[in-house]
């Protein structure tokens, strides 16, 4: 992993796991289900950050090392990509 995204990567990793603790204290507490939801969204948009580090790294290292192979390991790179997108993209 690339130094600089992995540390990245780390903090918003550790960001996240307080999040979630505030999130199980809220429900605990049963705080207004408007502030929970809002705490749940700010996770998400959390996760979807550290997504995309992740997706960046594996774009510069691992897929650019495929596409280079060509062949087979640049179609496999293709498939890997669009099988993220389509879990991404579900409801």
């Amino acid at each position: 992993m690339i130094d600089e995204l992995k540390k990245r990567a780390l903090h918003r990793t550790k960001i996240l796991e307080g999040q979630m603790r505030g999130l199980e204290k809220m429900i605990e507490g049963e705080e207004y289900c408007i502030d929970i939801i809002t705490q749940s969204l700010a996770i998400q948009k959390s996760l979807r950050s550290l997504n995309k580090l992740l997706v960046e790294n594996h774009l510069r290292t691992h897929v650019s090392d495929m596409f280079a192979a060509g062949g087979e390991q640049k179609e496999m790179a293709v498939d890997e990509l669009l099988r993220v997108y389509e879990i991404g993209n579900r409801e």
